[in-house]
């Protein structure tokens, strides 16, 4: 045990040093500087949309192979549908400006079930963004290197994730102020390459729109205006993978700067000009150049090389304009890691998930969402080898799923609302378009694709929706149980009456410490169990609380005060109760993250005030328990315990008896 404290100090040493030092919660600018401007809001959750440039337009243009003339019209419908779903989500940010995107919309709209099921899509979503976009920058960095490096790639990717979980749980802000620069050489290179691709074929107009015509007339002639029509939705569909990182903006509202809604709106339609743009004239480049796949390259390689590989030193223009899309890349998968803790925060707060997911770092990072996004995405991109078609796949049925049920979502809630909305009709068309649109790409997709891995998402995301039901079966459960406790507050608030005991605290006399959550029959029944366990023993009782900082309070300054007086409040009516039970009591509190750490240091400080003292916590017992429990209940009653024994403290835990 006393090897352990050094080793404990040296551990903790060198994660500070990784992930930085503790964030300061009463900093009253706290929020002003961790929050994201929309111009660094366009660079770590617009880089989804733009990044999914590098690899939607692609798998949609190998799609008409032989039938290149859609492109013109494949670059049309993806601009009037990036603009379409980006003015649905704007909607969406004016209607739920806390954030939440997909399964916040799902949950208030349609209801708890459709809820559940965005939320488990999105979480699958945000794993694949992570996967998808280190994938995809794999593979552009690697078409610039022989054949024989190619075996090297996944060990590349693999190491990139690791840099990407060690990034966030040092913050947000520190993380997409780090990747800015890569953000920004992307547009300038892409702009060298897409201008310069357009105007060098601006002499060959003529011959391009023969081709466009000869190409279109000879399909009609041959398959006909249908056939025509299901290539072109079959390539558009498979194209998906471009709209994948649109909702991104709407999920990530909580961490840009007030006022929020006006942030996040200026940042989606940054995203949508920039990704329509960029995609469209990569459809016009292919198309106009005649593009063709090549082994080991992406169609992008492909294009700057065709465009800059006669010019003095083309070759390294051209890797470096694929090196930048490589780096978004990286940064795009910096989405995953921001939006996924967050959504799952979000449903943990709902009980869908164990509620540690919604408690925040001393970084002030959701740490328990980030590993376990980091670790799912490295084991999927384990098992799938990195193949960007196979991940796709998966990830655009999930995106479409979510986006789908969005859309009905806000048409459901035009309806209802319309009375207090002037241009309500407008909207729901809309809403409706925007619906037909995702919900076609999703059926086609899943067709299309259902044997290529549309099957492994679909019961991915049916496995995390059963387990989620568990999680909240058995907090459901346990709420039932514990109303027998509620009955013993009812009680105790009957039977007081006399006059309070108002003597304050006295140091000399013996001291129980006891540690409480909210003013509930639960912390009621524990301090009765006190006083049944040592009649008479204490004189002084002290009431111990954190004010726990979680993803659901650390929104703004109002909502963290709102906590402290909140939790002062119950602390009262527990010394109340004391007082009137004729003890001498009083009650500390103290605000935190990390509710152990900071309970420990409060009750130490209470120690060297009262040296006769005993701290009390209590902790649910079952009569079968399971690693089930484990994981659903944190273990914050052993853990004080064990950090104030070291100290030399002692510390009772008194079971709170829970029959399921």
């Amino acid at each position: 045990m006393e090897d352990n404290a050094p080793q404990q100090s040296i551990l903790r040493r060198i994660s500070t040093k990784i992930i930085g030092l503790p964030r300061n919660i009463n900093d009253p600018s706290i929020f002003h500087k961790l929050s994201l401007v929309a111009l660094l809001s366009w660079i770590g959750l617009g880089a989804d949309g733009l990044s999914s440039s590098s690899y939607g337009p692609e798998e949609a243009f190998k799609a008409i192979a032989g039938h290149t003339y859609l492109a013109i019209f494949l670059a049309i419908a993806t601009a009037v549908t990036v603009f379409i779903i980006s003015y649905t989500y704007s909607k969406i940010i004016e209607r739920f400006p806390h954030g939440g995107g997909g399964y916040i919309v799902a949950t208030h709209t349609i209801g708890k079930s459709a809820g559940v099921v965005s939320g488990s899509a999105l979480l699958i979503d945000y794993v694949l963004t992570i996967t998808v976009s280190i994938a995809a920058c794999g593979d552009a960095i690697f078409s610039f290197l022989p054949l024989e490096y190619h075996q090297y790639s996944l060990v590349f990717k693999i190491a990139l994730i690791f840099i990407l979980i060690l990034l966030n749980l040092r913050g947000i802000k520190e993380s997409v102020t780090v990747l800015a620069p890569i953000f920004l050489l992307f547009i300038v290179s892409h702009v060298l390459l897409l201008g310069y691709g357009l105007f060098s074929q601006a002499s060959a107009i003529g011959s391009h729109v023969n081709q466009f015509s000869t190409g279109f007339n000879g399909d009609l002639q041959v398959i006909g205006i249908v056939g025509v029509l299901a290539i072109f939705l079959r390539a558009f569909s498979l194209g998906g993978g471009t709209y994948t990182g649109i909702e991104a903006v709407s999920n990530g509202l909580p961490v840009m700067r007030e006022p929020k809604v006006k942030t996040g709106k200026r940042t989606m339609m940054y995203m949508a000009i920039s990704l329509s743009l960029v995609a469209g004239a990569l459809f016009f480049c292919y198309f106009l150049l005649d593009i063709q796949p090549v082994q080991g390259q992406t169609l992008n390689a492909v294009l700057a090389t065709s465009l800059f590989g006669g010019w003095p030193a083309g070759i390294f223009i051209a890797a470096v304009i694929i090196f930048s899309e490589g780096l978004l890349l990286f940064v795009a998968a910096q989405t995953g890691f921001i939006d996924g803790p967050r959504v799952m925060a979000n449903m943990a707060v709902d009980s869908w998930f164990p509620k540690k997911f919604a408690a925040l770092s001393e970084r002030l990072t959701m740490r328990n969402g980030v590993l376990v996004m980091g670790i799912a995405a490295l084991f999927l991109m384990i098992g799938t080898n990195g193949s960007i078609s196979f991940l796709i796949i998966m990830y655009a049925i999930n995106v479409f799923l979510t986006f789908s049920l969005s859309q009905i979502g806000m048409a459901k809630f035009t309806v209802k609302t319309r009375k207090n909305k002037e241009h309500w009709v407008r909207y729901l068309l809309i809403f409706i378009i925007g619906f037909v649109l995702c919900f076609t790409i999703l059926m086609v997709t899943i067709y299309e694709k259902i044997g290529e891995g549309g099957w492994l998402t679909l019961i991915i995301t049916l496995a995390v929706i059963i387990i989620c039901y568990l999680i909240r079966g058995h907090y459901h459960k346990i709420k039932k149980a514990m109303k027998k406790f509620d009955e013993v507050l009812l009680l105790s608030s009957i039977h007081l009456v006399g006059h309070p005991n108002t003597k304050p605290v006295n140091p000399k006399h013996m001291t129980a410490v006891i540690l409480v959550t909210g003013y509930s029959g639960y912390g009621v029944n524990t301090f009765l169990s006190l006083i049944r366990s040592f009649p008479g023993l204490y004189k002084n009782i002290i009431f111990v609380s954190i004010a726990e900082i979680d993803s659901g309070s650390f929104k703004g300054a109002e909502e963290v005060e709102a906590l402290k007086t909140s939790v002062q409040s119950s602390l009262l009516k527990y010394v109340m109760l004391a007082q009137r039970l004729g003890f001498s009591a009083d009650y500390r509190m103290d605000v935190g993250t990390d509710v152990v750490e900071t309970a420990s240091h409060l009750c130490e400080s209470i120690a060297e005030e009262f040296p006769k003292v005993m701290f009390f916590t209590a902790k649910l017992v079952f009569r079968h328990e399971t690693i089930f429990h484990k994981i659903l209940h944190n273990e914050t009653a052993f853990s004080v315990q064990r950090r104030l024994q070291w100290k030399g403290l002692p510390v009772v835990i008194l079971p709170v008896r829970i029959d399921i």
